[in-house]
């Protein structure tokens, strides 16, 4: 009988053992779980930051295409405004070797 008391007392600390480990494992859990939930919180933050950041880039594309475009515009309108003054210049040329020929 001394042997089954010990045997039943021996499953009794180890029964505690278990139940302590339990506990603590458990606690491990809860903690593990509120790091995963701040790390979601900080990841969607992160995505939200990206996406914003992503936006801008492409409002800054857009604007700098519209900036390219009117510099496209003024160098053309300078093209535009050099070519009719060499023309202009071409035409008193003629105009003058015309006089000079009467």
């Amino acid at each position: 009988m001394a042997s089954l008391s010990t045997q039943m007392d021996i499953i009794v600390e180890k029964t505690k053992n278990l139940i302590q480990l339990c506990e603590t494992l458990q606690e491990e859990n809860d903690l593990l779980k509120l790091e995963l939930q701040s790390v979601q919180v900080a990841f969607d933050t992160s995505t939200d930051k990206v996406q914003q950041l992503e936006e801008k880039i492409k409002a800054m594309a857009v604007a700098k295409s519209f900036e390219e475009g009117d510099i496209d515009k003024e160098v053309i309108n300078e093209k535009i405004l050099d070519t009719k003054q060499k023309i202009n210049d071409f035409v008193r040329e003629i105009d003058r070797c015309i006089n000079l020929l009467k």
